[in-house]
Parts: C-alpha cells; structure tokens; sequence
C-alpha cells in the first residue's frame, strides 16, 4: 500500500497550511504554559496584533491629548490677550481724563496769572498815588 501524501502541489495553500500549523501550535503552546488570568491578556494582543495597533491606539491617544491642550492653550491665550487690550484701552481713557484735567488746570492757572499781574499793577498804583 502505498502512503497517502500530506503535502499538495498548491504552492499558496502549503504555505497557509504551515503558517495554519504553527498558529495551532503557539495557541496549544498558550494553552498549556500560561495560567488562565494571563490568557486574556494574551488574547488581546493577538486581537490587537501585538504592540502594533495598541501603539497606534497610544498614538491617536497622545495626538487626542495634544490637541486638548494646544486648544485649551490657546483659549487661555486668547483671554489673555483679550485682558491686555481691555486695560490698553482702560487705561487710554485715564490718560485721557487726566490730561484734559491738566489743560483745564493749566488754563485756571494762566488766569490766574493773569489776576495776579492785575491785582499787582493796582497795588503799585495805589501805591504811587499814596
């Protein structure tokens, strides 16, 4: 009798058929070396193909997180600026009271300059009448 052959002349399916083959025997080798608890966490990185797409997950994670912050920067930024040109303007219109208090003084004074020198030329001429 002659023995029935195990191997195909398809040369894509032998190759499947031995990748299929170590699958089966890392999962038994799975099975029998790790405890219960840990087989779950084995399985998640089968599922997640290994440190790939949970390194992508951290990815798309840090890329979530930087953009929270740069919007939260920026909206700080934003209430900042908005704070310095409220007081720009704040203080713009102090600056401007109190110069127009200055010239309004500054006015009063040269009146009363003007009273002044008045008042001094009506005593030297009472004065020289005396």
């Amino acid at each position: 009798m002659e023995r029935p052959s195990l191997e195909f002349n398809l040369p894509d399916t032998h190759e499947e058929g031995k990748l299929y083959v170590v699958d089966s025997l890392n999962n038994l080798n799975k099975l029998n070396v790790c405890p219960a608890e840990s087989q779950h966490s084995l399985d998640e990185e089968e599922n997640t193909g290994g440190t790939g797409e949970s390194m992508a997950g951290s990815n798309a994670r840090n890329q979530r997180l930087f953009f929270v912050t740069f919007l939260l920067t920026l909206t700080v930024s934003l209430a900042l600026v908005s704070f310095v040109i409220f007081l720009i303007f704040q203080t713009r219109n102090e600056v401007d009271q109190i110069s127009s208090r200055l010239l309004s003084e500054k006015k009063n004074i040269e009146e009363l300059k003007k009273l002044n020198n008045i008042i001094l030329k009506h005593l030297n001429q009472s004065r020289i009448k005396e």
